[in-house]
């Protein structure tokens, strides 16, 4: 088996190769120039294409998805996604994946956890806290959830992953630290985006270059491998503004850049003296 990788198709989707287990993030294959729904009548254009198609995509072990909108489960995907392979997600978009043809859709409530064993090798998923837009604002949008993903080999950690979701950095975040120490990578959904509310800029839904670096400063991972930032017109904050933000505060050994359709190694940190 090979090494730990995340191939970025684009928005938040990847794939995950993670020792003898295959995942799908938040698949998105609409094509350049196609809308998506965004709910209460919003929608937004495509700007880039996926990087594959779904017929292209690897053997599936299972689907990580953040929450249900349409730029992380579209209309492709549910047409074409295999259903057989677990989708690890909320409650809430289990419940709808489920009447959707999904049988193996599994809701989590924050920290509880979905395990799969091959051989000797176990993926531990655990939902972790995310909010979706400022307090109130965020309950007019879907659930969301991060998640940590621990793979073990022989009962020993080898790689910790954390995948941020569809978040603002809200306080509640810092018990990801607390709870999952040396985290790994941080795959981390930016763009900024805002959507119509409050005042003429829109109301921030996702984090945006500075938001970003806050939550590195916040959970401290040893690699960040930003996602979501450039695929719709909603996103405000291109990921120059995480990048730049990054050197500013020292942080840019951390940045490791996904282009599309390109593997990147995901690597353990080194141990701490």
């Amino acid at each position: 088996m090979g090494h730990p990788s995340l191939t970025f198709v684009g928005t938040a989707t990847a794939v995950l190769r993670l020792g003898a287990f295959t995942l799908l993030t938040d698949p998105n294959f609409v094509r350049r120039g196609q809308r998506v729904h965004l709910g209460y009548g919003l929608t937004s254009k495509r700007r880039t294409d996926p990087a594959v198609r779904i017929d292209e995509l690897p053997p599936l072990d299972a689907v990580l998805l953040s929450h249900l909108h349409g730029d992380h489960f579209d209309r492709v995907a549910k047409r074409d996604l295999p259903r057989e392979p677990p989708v690890v997600t909320t409650r809430h978009a289990a419940s709808r994946l489920r009447r959707w043809g999904f049988d193996a859709a599994t809701g989590l409530e924050t920290w509880q956890d979905w395990e799969s064993t091959r051989g000797d090798e176990r993926l531990r998923i655990t939902s972790v806290p995310g909010q979706h837009g400022p307090v109130g604002f965020h309950r007019l949008l879907p659930p969301v959830m991060g998640s940590v993903l621990d793979l073990e080999r022989g009962g020993e950690r080898v790689l910790r992953t954390y995948v941020t979701g569809d978040t603002l950095r809200v306080p509640q975040l810092r018990q990801i630290r607390d709870r999952f120490p040396d985290i790994d990578v941080m795959v981390t959904h930016l763009g900024g985006t805002r959507v119509p509310g409050w005042g003429g800029l829109g109301v921030l839904v996702t984090m945006d270059g500075r938001q970003g670096n806050d939550l590195v400063e916040m959970v401290d991972p040893a690699t960040v491998v930003p996602v979501h930032y450039d695929d719709y017109g909603v996103f405000r904050s291109p990921l120059e503004d995480f990048v730049a933000e990054m050197r500013r505060r020292g942080h840019d050994h951390r940045l490791r850049s996904a282009p599309r359709g390109a593997a990147v190694p995901l690597m353990a940190s080194p141990e701490q003296p």
